[in-house]
Parts: structure tokens; sequence; C-alpha cells
């Protein structure tokens, strides 16, 4: 009987990593595949990492009331065990949060995610892991920084008010870190990321990310201004200038201001996920790797759980699919990164929302008609 290991991540905005592999079981289980199926969510730093991170070790789930983008108050939760935290900045951040026709890029804040960093020195976390990704942010992590005690002013010296977003960064003349929290200089923080993009250029935060978030041209344009002023601002004040770093772009460019304000350091988001899941040792005798996610494009070679899934699987000499909400890459280019096979999930043409509403069906039906292709390698 052959062994499947399920490793998809997540869905955006219709199915959680757990759900989905749920889904391709039934689907492989319908087409007729008899196997023994391990279930291995994977995370990135994006969305599901907190769901990954306690699927492989026993962390302790603790919910915080805490602001959305918007500033509503919601609960979120953080993973605790021993002196570790895991943070994921789509529970208090995430584009998920918003309505989403209604996207408001300029005002989105990342203040709650602050309040999850706060919450885990609380809980005298030593170590922070913080998963970005799936943001609904553009707003260079000022409001995170606001959070943990930093106060920002105005060209008048008046004080910028908690909350604040992408369309407050051009405001920001002067900067006291004076009351920043000064537990974090006594721990750890890493932040896990999926990107490589820098704040600010043509692969810039804003140039890339904000129309996904929302953002029209012209704010696409006030954002990027915002964010090279505010990270100028910032270097002024005696932080490091980390604008053309790698990765500092990451989640509207909140990863930049944790580098530089909190000594926060970039690591791969799955290549930390897989130190502590033992992914790699599960791999190694199998015989099929499923992965998947909502969208495959040119950013899944550049970190993406998926391909990392894929690459592991390559190593070990075992085959890896795809099954994926949208396809807008070269097959060639997935295939040499270990994707042998890659199924989009929408057989017809139909509008997005629909393809999300009906995300699990969908999911199962391709997973289905991979059982039917197996079937030829793997005859009863």
């Amino acid at each position: 009987m052959p062994t499947i290991i399920i490793a998809p991540g997540a869905f955006k905005n219709s199915l959680g990593a757990h759900e989905a592999a749920n889904a391709i079981e039934a689907g492989l289980r319908d087409g007729g595949i008899q196997a023994e199926y391990i279930h291995a969510p994977i995370a990135d730093g994006g969305n599901g990492t907190l769901d990954a991170f306690c699927a492989a070790a026993p962390y302790k789930r603790i919910a915080h009331r805490v602001s959305d983008p918007l500033g509503n108050d919601i609960d979120a939760e953080i993973g605790i065990h021993g002196d570790r935290a895991i943070i994921e900045m789509a529970l208090a951040s995430g584009l998920e949060l918003c309505d989403q026709n209604n996207l408001q890029p300029m005002r989105a804040t990342t203040f709650g995610t602050g309040q999850l960093i706060k919450a885990a020195l609380d809980a005298d976390a030593k170590k922070i892991i913080i998963g970005l990704g799936g943001s609904a942010t553009v707003d260079g992590g000022m409001g995170c920084l606001q959070a943990l005690g930093v106060q920002f002013f105005d060209k008048d010296n008046n004080p910028i008010a908690d909350g604040a977003g992408g369309g407050d960064l051009i405001k920001v003349q002067r900067v006291d870190a004076s009351q920043l929290d000064p537990r974090l200089q006594d721990i750890e923080l890493i932040i896990a990321c999926d990107v490589d993009n820098p704040v600010v250029g043509e692969q810039g935060s804003a140039e890339i990310f904000a129309p996904q978030k929302g953002a029209d041209a012209a704010q696409v344009q006030t954002l990027a201004q915002g964010l090279n002023h505010f990270f100028e601002i910032l270097s002024q004040n005696g932080f490091n200038d980390v604008r053309h770093e790698a990765g500092a772009g990451a989640a509207g460019s909140i990863a930049g201001a944790l580098m530089c304000v909190c000594n926060g350091t970039l690591e791969g988001g799955f290549e930390l996920w897989q130190q502590y899941s033992g992914f790699d040792n599960l791999v190694q005798g199998t015989d099929l790797l499923i992965t998947g996610e909502g969208r495959m494009d040119e950013q899944t070679i550049h970190g993406k759980g998926p391909m990392g899934a894929a690459l592991i699987a390559k190593q070990h000499g075992v085959p890896a699919a795809a099954l994926v909400g949208g396809l807008d890459a070269d097959d060639q280019l997935l295939h040499e990164h270990g994707i042998d096979v890659v199924l989009p999930l929408v057989t017809k043409p139909m509008p997005l929302d629909e393809a999300i509403q009906n995300a699990e069906s969908l999911l199962r039906a391709a997973a289905c008609r991979l059982a039917y292709a197996l079937q030829v390698a793997w005859p009863s």
C-alpha cells in the first residue's frame, strides 16, 4: 500500500491548511486510492502558520483582545510552548479580516500585531517567532511599533494617534522610541517571511503588494512615497536603514520595522517551520507528496511553502503534485523546482467569489481527478 503525504498550505480566503488536507484525502478516496495518508499542513509564515506550528508541537493557544486592521476589537490567538511564542500576523492584521469589497489600504494598521507581540512578552516568551503574510496593511509597521511604545510626531510636533495606517506614513517627522518595551532587548525575535522584496524600488512593498490589498495606482504611489519617507526618518533617528534589504518589504514592510527597531532577524518561513516539524524525515521513504495553495504564480518559487515541500520531496526522489486554485506560472519552471504535476481546481469559467465559496468541493473533485490518474501507476 502506498504512503501519501498531504501537505497543503492555506487556501487564502477559503480553506485553512487542515481543511484543505481533509478535502484532498476525501477526493483521493473518492477516486479509489487505498493508501496510508499522512497529513502535514505546512506554513511559510503566512495564513495557517499558527495551526502548522501547533500541529508540530504542544503549543498552548491563548486568545487576546486586540485591534483588527481597521481598529475594531477582535480576539486573536498566539501559541506558547515553554519560553517560545508563535504569532501569526494575519490573525490580527490580516486581509481576511476585512470586507473584501471595501479594502482600505491607507487606513489598515498593524497595531493589533504589536499587541500580540506584547502579549507574548507578558507570557515571558524569550523567543518570539512572528509569521508574516496575508496582511491587509502597508503601514511600514508603524502601528505595530506604536503598540510596543514608540511614538511618532508630525511637522507641528503633534503625536500621530495610535493605530496609524499607510496614509499616515508621510506625516512622520520625529520618532521617540524611549518608551519602546524594554523586554524586546532581552529576547530573540525571528521574522518568518516568505518573500524577499525590499521596502522600496520596482519590487518594493507598495509596488508589488499594495494592489492586492485594494490600492489603486495613485494610492500605490502615495504608499511607496510614504514608506520611503518613513524609513528615512527612522534612519535619521538612529535606526539602521533597511529600505533595500531583501525581505524588509514583507507584509507592508512591517518586517523592516521589526528589523531596524526591534532587532528582529529574518528567516524563511517554510524553513523555520521545517526545523520544528521534522518534515524532512516524514517525507523520506514515502511514495507521493501532494501540496497546494490558493494561487500558484512566479512568487511561488521564492520561498513559498508548497515549493519548499516539493523541493524536499525531490531531494528524496519522491514525486510531488500540486492542487491549486489559480495557476499563473510556467509549468516547466515549476517542474524544474520539484513539482511534477499541477492541477487547477477550476475546470470552467466562474467568478472568483464562487470559486472561493465552493473551494472545498472543488478541491475534493480535483483530488479525485488526480486519483484517477494515479490509478494508471497504482492499479488496484
